[in-house]
C-alpha cells in the first residue's frame, strides 16, 4: 500500500490526465463499438469544455453544473451530427469526423468573444483526482451494463457484420446513432474535466493530435472491449513519463514502436475477450482420452470384391 501511495504522489498528475484520456478513449470506443470509425469525441470535448469555460467565466458555476452542461451539449451535438455522418460509408465517416475537428478549431479562433480566440480562456480548477476517479468508475459501470444488455449484443453484431445484423432484424442505423450519442456524452464530459485540470482551454487543446492518440489508444488497449480503451490510454500517458527518466526526446517514437509491436503479437489489443474466453475454456477430455473414429473399409481392389462374389 505504501508503494502505491508513493507511486500516486509521484505520478499524480500523470494518473489524473490518464483517466481523462481514458474517457476520451472510451468515447472513441463507444462509436467504434457499433462499427463507426470516428475521431469526433475530441470535437464534442471541445464543445463541452468551452461551454463549461463560458459558464464559469460568466456565472461562476460549480464543476457539477459544468459536467451536466458538457454532457448535454456533447449529446445534442452528436445527435445532430449523426444525421449527416451516419449516411456516409465507413471511410468517409472517418474523414468527415476529421473535418469536424479541423472546422471546430477554425470556429474557436474566429469567435473570440465566446471562446477567447487564440488566447484561450483561463479557468479555476475544481476537480480532484478522487473525483475524477469516481466519475471514470461510474462511466465504466455504465459501459459494463450496456455490454451485458441487448444493446451491447446488437452493437457487437453490427460491428462484426452489419448485413447479418440487418438480416436478424437489428436496426443498424438506430444502434449506430445510440453509440454516436453515447460517444458525444462521454466526450463532452472528458472535455469539461480536461479544461478544468489544465485550468485553461484554447484552440489547440482539442486538436487532431489528441484525436489520433485516442484512436491509437483504443487500438492498443483492445478495440473489442470497453476496458481496453482505459488500458490503452493509461499506457500512452504513462509511457512518455517513464521514458523521460532515461531519454529526453523520442517519446512519440516509443509510442509508435509499442503500437507496432502490439499489433504484430496481439492484433486484437491488450484486452481481448476472445483470448480470455479461450484460456478459460474447460478441457473436458484429454487428447489421449478421445476415442479414435472407426477406420473405413478398404476400397475394393478387384471386380470380384466390388460385386461381392
Amino acid at each position: 500500500m505504501l508503494a502505491i501511495a508513493d507511486f500516486l504522489v509521484e505520478y499524480r498528475s500523470t494518473f489524473t490526465f490518464g483517466l481523462i484520456y481514458g474517457l476520451f478513449a472510451l468515447a472513441t470506443y463507444a462509436s467504434l463499438w457499433t462499427g463507426v470509425l470516428s475521431v469526433a469525441p475530441v470535437t464534442f470535448g471541445a464543445f463541452g469544455g468551452f461551454v463549461y469555460a463560458a459558464l464559469q467565466r460568466d456565472h461562476d458555476v460549480s464543476l457539477w453544473v459544468g459536467i451536466a452542461a458538457g454532457v448535454a451539449v456533447g449529446s445534442v451535438a452528436a445527435l445532430l451530427f449523426s444525421f449527416v455522418i451516419l449516411r456516409l460509408s465507413s471511410h468517409y465517416m472517418a474523414m468527415a469526423t476529421i473535418a469536424m475537428v479541423l472546422i471546430t478549431r477554425v470556429f474557436i479562433l474566429n469567435l473570440p468573444d465566446a471562446t477567447g480566440g487564440a488566447n484561450g480562456t483561463p479557468l479555476t480548477r475544481q476537480s480532484t483526482l478522487w473525483m475524477i476517479t469516481l466519475i471514470v468508475a461510474v462511466c465504466l459501470f455504465v459501459f459494463w451494463r450496456l455490454d451485458q444488455s441487448r444493446f451491447g449484443l446488437a452493437a457487437t453484431t453490427v460491428h462484426e457484420d452489419p448485413a447479418a445484423a440487418s438480416t436478424l432484424g437489428v436496426n443498424t442505423r438506430h444502434i449506430q446513432r445510440i453509440g454516436f450519442v453515447l460517444s458525444g456524452a462521454v466526450g463532452g464530459l472528458a472535455g469539461v474535466l480536461m479544461a478544468d485540470q489544465l485550468q485553461f482551454i484554447g484552440p489547440n487543446t482539442f486538436y487532431v493530435d489528441l484525436a489520433f492518440t485516442m484512436l491509437a489508444a483504443v487500438v492498443l488497449g483492445g478495440a473489442f472491449h470497453w476496458f481496453g480503451a482505459i488500458v490503452g490510454a493509461m499506457v500512452f500517458r504513462f509511457l512518455p513519463e517513464i521514458l523521460s527518466d532515461y531519454i529526453d526526446d523520442g517519446h512519440e517514437i516509443a509510442n509508435g514502436i509499442l503500437l507496432v509491436v502490439i499489433m504484430i503479437y496481439m492484433p486484437r489489443g491488450i484486452v481481448d475477450p476472445r483470448r480470455r474466453k479461450k484460456r478459460e475454456r474447460p478441457i473436458w477430455k484429454r487428447k489421449s482420452d478421445v476415442a479414435e473414429p472407426p477406420a473405413a473399409d478398404p476400397a475394393p481392389t478387384t471386380v470380384t470384391e466390388a460385386v461381392g462374389s
